[in-house]
């Protein structure tokens, strides 16, 4: 049962730097994870810890008014802060962020969230999701050194495509696409994890988003090279870790050797980047072009990766046909 891995590569963790003058924030109320309640909101009882990322902690926790009524599956997933991040005064008000971007979507592909509470004795927040079980895709990585085979590559792209093109189309970024936040639960995959992530600019607009300035996050082999140097997340952004997981997924091995953006764009990784043998050769290009280090020469959006990795080689002939003729 994994919601999110205990356990992963340290390039594939999630980075947060603080700022100088972040250091001058005292916490408002500081907030341990180990001082978490049996009961959180007199309704959930806390079962087990599922795993630790970057900004929370996720729980496998039993329903107590579903199991009350007869629910024979009132276990849910519930997400809180983690120790580190709770500490500053606005990480509250982020992990609402994540459930007011999330929770506006609902596409079987994305993780359900069910609500946001507060558990007012503890001052704890935590949002409510949908329990996953399944492997994430750095554990089936891990399995397939040498890549997947294309039947299997394709049945993983397409989905996680369409969960990336419909939440770009509801003015949402993700802002962490990596395979530890990507799972094949046994009802389909489920990308999942939006701490990271804000609106689209002049979407949903008056939502708190992560002060950049002050606190820069990021993983670090998915992170696109205009991302490192400050620039906000985009569209862009997204597409490239996309690029690096789909590449990854092909080949069993990232695609810049597993050193962030700016670096592999430094020593030119790009130049000697081969098309992994897994890989149809009509993918290759549009891949390509989503693994620029250039945001200008992404030109390539979820929407046009899904048509090209879905189609067969006479359709997408034709595809190409309409789409540039």
């Amino acid at each position: 049962m994994n919601e999110m891995s205990l356990t992963g590569r340290a390039s594939d963790l999630t980075c947060f730097a603080f700022a100088p003058a972040a250091a001058a924030f005292r916490p408002v109320s500081p907030r341990r994870s180990g001082d978490l309640p049996e009961v959180l909101g007199g309704r959930y009882r806390i079962e087990r810890l599922l795993g630790v990322g970057g900004m929370g902690a996720v729980y496998r926790a039993r329903d107590l008014l579903r199991e009350q009524f007869g629910d024979p599956e009132p276990y849910v997933a519930l997400k809180t802060l983690s120790t580190e991040f709770a500490e500053y005064p606005d990480a509250h008000a982020l992990l609402y962020s994540e459930f007011a971007l999330a929770s506006r979507l609902s596409h079987r592909h994305v993780v359900r969230l069910f609500g946001f509470e507060v558990d007012t004795p503890s001052q704890h927040a935590f949002i409510v999701q949908e329990l996953l079980e399944g492997p994430t895709l750095d554990q089936l990585l891990d399995e397939h050194p040498q890549g997947l085979p294309w039947a299997d590559c394709q049945s993983i792209a397409l989905p996680l495509l369409e969960a990336l093109a419909y939440s770009h189309g509801c003015g949402v970024l993700h802002g962490d696409l990596k395979p530890g936040n990507v799972i094949l639960a046994d009802d389909g995959l489920r990308l999942f994890d939006y701490g990271l992530g804000q609106s689209v600019a002049g979407r949903l607009p008056g939502l708190p988003r992560l002060c950049r300035s002050r606190i820069a996050a990021w993983t670090p082999r998915y992170a696109a090279p205009e991302l490192l140097d400050g620039a906000p997340l985009s569209v862009a952004t997204d597409i490239y870790a996309l690029a690096c997981l789909l590449y990854e997924l092909s080949a069993g091995s990232h695609p810049f050797r597993r050193v962030d953006g700016r670096q592999a764009q430094n020593i030119g990784l790009d130049r000697i980047l081969q098309r992994p043998a897994h890989l149809p050769s009509r993918c290759w290009p549009a891949l390509r072009t989503a693994l620029a280090f250039d945001p200008a020469k992404r030109r390539i959006d979820a929407v046009e990766l899904l048509a090209v990795f879905s189609a067969s080689s006479s359709r997408l002939r034709r595809w190409l046909c309409l789409s540039h003729g």
